[in-house]
């Protein structure tokens, strides 16, 4: 298959790039990780370039934290603003990043974007087979989120790199390792970016 068309069945999925996961000041903000955001922004832009369906994925949660993790739920109720609470600043996209007409937005409520969610349909209603991931944090939403990409067969799965962070260098780089050993791709942006239609 040339790769113009496969473009046309490939996904750039955006994960997690919320205000009160990424910026200074947030009590859940992952620190160190907003570096990243100049590549995701590139990888959107070179998927936008390409034809790529984008699909932003998002946590947005009720006020109340009824549809949160159990570990999570003592961070919202009664006199509390939850993280990535629906409607408020912090679950907007972090500046720089936009979803524009064309482009896919699916919220999730847990680690993986399959879960629970209809993402599975809606890229096998577009002809999608083959997924890019960017976004926060790699042992959690990206691993999550590629494993289950992984055991529903879509191939191939790319990971970029440079576009992907986590807590630590050393966090993020294990679970590349193991991600790689399942058979998913994990070039740098530049990388990416330099296949040839």
């Amino acid at each position: 298959m040339e790769l113009a068309e496969a473009w046309n069945r490939t996904a750039l999925l955006v994960i997690d790039t919320q205000k009160d996961l990424l910026e200074e000041g947030s009590s859940v903000a992952l620190k160190g990780a907003k570096h990243v955001v100049p590549n995701v922004i590139k990888a959107v832009d070179v998927a936008r370039q390409r034809g790529i369906l984008i699909v932003w994925v998002v946590r947005e949660h009720d006020p109340s934290g009824r549809d949160v993790e159990l570990f999570r739920r003592h961070q919202y109720g009664v006199g509390k603003v939850g993280p990535v609470t629906k409607g408020t600043e912090g679950a907007e996209l972090v500046d720089g990043l936009v979803i524009k007409e064309g482009d896919y937005k699916l919220v999730k409520t847990r680690f993986s974007a399959f879960f629970a969610t209809h993402l599975h349909s809606v890229l096998q209603g577009s002809g999608i087979n083959s997924l890019v991931v960017t976004g926060v944090q790699t042992p959690n939403c990206i691993r999550q989120t590629v494993y289950d990409a992984v055991s529903l067969d879509y191939q191939p799965v790319t990971v970029l790199v440079d576009a992907t962070a986590a807590a630590t260098p050393d966090i993020h780089l294990a679970n590349v390792f193991d991600m790689k050993n399942i058979g998913v791709a994990t070039p740098t942006l530049q990388e990416w970016s330099e296949l040839k239609a």
